[in-house]
């Protein structure tokens, strides 16, 4: 099973001092594990970790980010998804289970991993495998 790791992932295993650094970090020393991102993902790291009141130090740095994202795909076992579904797809979304606004990122990120038979890995415990047509337990991984 490949892992698509979202952007809150990403972050803690990028921060050592976010509150879940440890546990993005097991995820991704686990033996032989396959993860996967997508430009989404990608653009929302490099985005968050650069917002000013990310951290009382200011912003990582756009070009820090970018190449510490780079390292880590290069060391492990990686894929890149492209951005290519549509939420317009009729079938994909469960349009009755998304409750608002707020979930659009994550059922689009969840039916990406589910596309790709992969699972999507997040800290969200917010997001409903409801939503996602076909989705299972198999395709989300609550850390």
């Amino acid at each position: 099973m490949r892992y698509l790791l979202d952007v809150n992932v990403w972050v803690a295993l990028l921060d050592e001092a976010h509150v879940h650094h440890a546990q993005a970090l097991a995820l991704v020393s686990q033996p032989q594990v396959r993860i996967a991102s997508c430009p989404l993902v990608e653009n929302g790291v490099i985005r968050v970790l650069n917002l000013p009141a990310y951290s009382r130090y200011g912003p990582v740095g756009m070009a820090t980010v970018c190449n510490k994202l780079q390292a880590i795909c290069a060391e492990l076992d990686h894929a890149f998804w492209p951005d290519a579904l549509s939420l317009r797809t009729d079938g994909l979304v469960n349009w009755t289970r998304v409750l608002g606004h707020n979930q659009i990122t994550d059922v689009y990120l969840l039916a990406l991993a589910v596309a790709h038979q992969g699972c999507l890995a997040t800290l969200d415990h917010r997001v409903a495998l409801s939503t996602v047509v076909g989705a299972t337990a198999d395709n989300l991984l609550l850390l």
